[in-house]
């Protein structure tokens, strides 16, 4: 028998329907097993990972467990789903061959391959192969179950490299914080990672700006000026940090203002990239916590809706049908700008700088309606088919105007801008169209001023980030993946150590940074995670081993482990 597993079972569900047409669903150890008619193949689905990394029990006492021997003992494999690993080996006994159609990227090819190890250990004989597919759609499982080819397994070790590296460092560095500060219950244990310490850093950073920042007063000069029937408010270039310097100045200004200059000029705005997970998220934050988006996505694939939404390419591929996928809307309440894209001769979409081989950039796959999709499914769905759209028009088209004129010595500017074409600001209609009309002034010629005065303002703080502008500084600092940023954030919110929207730190995030800047300042600094992340990449490429990165790693947290027993000579930990 052929058996083909699946992340999860609603994608089982799915794939089952589109191989075998008919399908017959029978339970195997209390699990969701699709046959083929014939019964000569069939599909399971399985719960992300079902077995995990973890320490020999033995380890499990945080007073005596000494630090360092987290680095020396051997991790063990722990069952996660036991009536799936259950079914598996039940299977194994009737498969000859197994074929992996988990998602097609680190995590989804270590989940295909735990599976598989457990069906080999009941059947060694199973031969396999692999799947590799974006978008649950009919077309894209049946010519990826045509073109089966060879398992990844250097995706798979990156994945692996990741969790032992995650595991160690985050068990080593929360024992020793939670030991430090005696919090050792299950509920106020004080947790560190290798990724989220420098995610704490950076907004622990921002609000110290923010409570530091000592506002300065300063005024302006400000005229109100006529021109063709409408008035027009102008503050001054100048900013002085003297009431009494600006009031002297505001008397030597007459009834007119001159024209010293006046430019008209036609700027296209581009259309906005293809959205790979960073620039999703980053939109989605509108309307969702960023967790909350990547859960509605991921729904929306597993029912074939849109294509894989963990994916870091801003360029469409040239394999890609554009013309085929808007198509597809016409199909929809989007048809009128579907049909907008494609009335053009010829359909240039915009790319980013970011071009991967593993899955295209975020894009929908089958039409919906309001009837197939739950309120929050529609808002994710509209989001992804508008920007797609979008990506594929024109630019938009600005007529800018930009006035300088001079009054008693003092410079004054006044910008315009009318949106001349839409373009593709007619599909993506998130972004404000905010026009201002001006009107036409000659070099040279006076204006009257009907109004002047003193305005006293003062300089304003930095802003808290919001969850999708610290995703988008996480990626640039290489922090985290695709996959995980957004995770960073959640755990940071469910351990109470931040609040969101926007991202503000608690007093536990201070008594955390505090401490590992005390005893070890470089495990809240980006670049030693960034580096990891590197060599996490050179594994993929076969550049490098699993076993050695994973070495490297503990080679520097032995260092830092070091310096800290040094550092606290006088504590009762175990180091």
């Amino acid at each position: 028998m052929h058996l083909i597993i699946a992340e999860k079972d609603i994608a089982a569900r799915r794939i089952a329907q589109i191989l075998f047409g008919k399908v017959v669903v029978r339970k195997i150890k209390s699990v969701n097993v699709y046959f083929s008619p014939d019964f000569k193949a069939c599909v399971i689905g399985l719960k992300g990972h079902i077995v995990e990394l973890d320490f020999p029990p033995g380890l499990k006492n945080w007073r005596k467990t000494p630090l360092l021997e987290l680095l020396r003992t051997r991790l063990v494999k722990r069952i996660k789903h036991r009536k799936i690993v259950s079914a598996l080996r039940a299977l194994a006994k009737r498969v000859n061959h197994v074929t992996m159609a988990t998602d097609y990227d680190r995590e989804g090819e270590l989940i295909g391959l735990e599976a598989l190890e457990i069906l080999k250990s009941a059947n060694p004989k199973i031969t396999f192969d692999r799947m590799r597919f974006s978008a649950i759609t009919r077309e894209d499982i049946l010519r990826a179950f045509r073109k089966r080819g060879k398992i990844n397994y250097n995706l798979a070790y990156a994945a692996i490299a990741r969790q032992k590296i995650d595991l160690i460092w985050g068990c080593a560095l929360t024992r020793l914080l939670s030991l430090m500060h005696n919090k050792l219950k299950k509920r106020d244990f004080l947790s560190a990672g290798r990724v989220q310490s420098p995610v704490l850093r950076l907004i622990i950073e921002r609000e110290e700006e923010i409570k530091n920042f000592t506002p300065v007063k300063y005024w302006q000069i400000g005229i109100v000026i006529e021109k063709e029937e409408k008035k027009l408010k102008l503050l001054s270039n100048e900013r002085f940090l003297s009431k009494e310097i600006a009031e002297k100045i505001l008397e030597k200004i007459g009834e007119k203002c001159k024209v010293e200059s006046f430019k008209e000029k036609g700027v296209e705005e581009k259309k906005p990239i293809p959205f790979n997970t960073t620039e999703f998220l980053k939109e989605a934050s509108m309307f969702f916590p960023p967790e909350k988006a990547m859960e509605i996505a991921e729904r929306l694939y597993m029912k074939g809706f849109i294509s894989y939404p963990r994916t870091d390419n801003t360029v469409y591929p040239k394999t890609l049908d554009l013309r085929k996928i808007a198509k597809i809307l016409l199909k929809t309440e989007f048809s009128k700008y579907a049909q907008l894209v494609l009335n053009q001769e010829r359909i240039l979409p915009s790319k980013g700088k970011k071009e991967t081989r593993d899955h295209p950039p975020i894009h929908v796959t089958a039409p919906a309606s309001r009837a197939q999709l739950s309120r929050e499914e529609l808002i994710i769905y509209e989001l992804i088919a508008r920007r797609f759209l979008a990506t594929l028009y024109k630019n938009a088209l600005w007529k800018v105007k930009e006035c300088k004129l001079t009054a008693a010595n003092l410079n004054f500017e006044i910008k315009g801008k009318e949106l001349l074409h839409a373009g593709w600001r007619e599909i993506y209609s998130y972004s404000k169209t905010e026009q201002i009309i001006l009107p036409d002034f000659k070099e040279g010629e006076e204006v009257k001023i009907l109004e002047k005065s003193i305005e006293e303002k003062q300089t304003s703080p930095p802003k808290r980030y919001n969850e999708g502008e610290m995703i988008k500084i996480m990626e640039r600092l290489g922090l985290g993946t695709k996959a995980t940023r957004h995770e960073i954030l959640q755990k940071l919110k469910q351990r109470k150590y931040i609040s969101s929207r926007p991202l503000k730190p608690k007093e536990t995030a201070y008594l955390i940074l505090n401490s590992l800047k005390e005893i070890a300042e470089e495990i809240t600094l980006p670049s030693m995670t960034a580096e990891l992340e590197r060599k996490m990449d050179l594994i993929e490429e076969g550049k490098i081993s699993e076993k050695e990165v994973v070495e490297e790693s503990k080679r520097k947290l032995k260092e830092i482990l070091l310096k800290a027993r040094e550092k606290m000579k006088n504590t009762s930990i175990c180091f």
